[in-house]
């Protein structure tokens, strides 16, 4: 209850305050190709409930078949794809993608998800369906929670650190969650937005 309860305030008191930033990235979005401006990616969620996990646009809308495309033409951008769901030049991003991904802007939309409860200020990253497998054992402490705007991961690395590392941190957190813990994870991702810390 106590988790929850800090989760709406701090959602709401952040689309309050951040609203003006949020105003003007949907007019950057829609501006950049006059294309949509959200996109909400099937994640699993609590419990394993599929929910849409929203974000500002930040690639072309046939993002999936360049993708393709570009794994056949890049077999090592392909390995880097299959080992950690990421890469480093992804030819689907937007210039001003790139920016809100760069600062990690684009996830200012998931302060919705937390309000409705399908998210939490804190958490495990939010995962697809195929990634619960790369969790093997550790995946039944994924579900037991809620995935985070922020969480263990974010402030210790993110990309720059393996998906195993990454599975540990998920795990280490559920394991040893606190409030007081939430609130040091929410300070940390001050500085590690701010420095671009492992994103891209």
């Amino acid at each position: 209850m106590s988790k929850r309860s800090f989760d709406i305030l701090l959602a709401f008191l952040a689309l309050l305050a951040l609203s003006p930033i949020f105003l003007l990235i949907v007019a950057l979005v829609k501006l950049s190709d006059g294309g949509s401006v959200f996109y909400g990616h099937r994640r699993i969620g609590h419990n394993g409930q599929v929910f849409r996990c929203l974000k500002f646009r930040t690639m072309v809308e046939n993002g999936d078949r360049l993708l393709q495309e570009y794994f056949r033409e890049n077999p090592a951008a392909y390995e880097e794809w299959r080992t950690t769901r990421k890469l480093q030049e992804d030819p689907r991003v937007t210039v001003v993608g790139s920016v809100l991904r760069k600062l990690s802007l684009d996830e200012l939309p998931q302060l919705i998800n937390i309000i409705r409860g399908e998210m939490s200020i804190v958490g495990p990253r939010p995962v697809v369906e195929d990634e619960l497998e790369l969790y093997d054992a550790a995946a039944v402490y994924y579900l037991r929670s809620r995935p985070g705007l922020t969480g263990l991961w974010q402030v210790s690395g993110r990309n720059d650190v393996s998906y195993a590392a990454r599975v540990a941190f998920d795990m280490h957190y559920v394991q040893n969650w606190s409030l007081l813990a939430d609130l040091v994870i929410v300070f940390k991702t001050i500085p590690a937005v701010c420095f671009s810390r492992g994103s891209y």
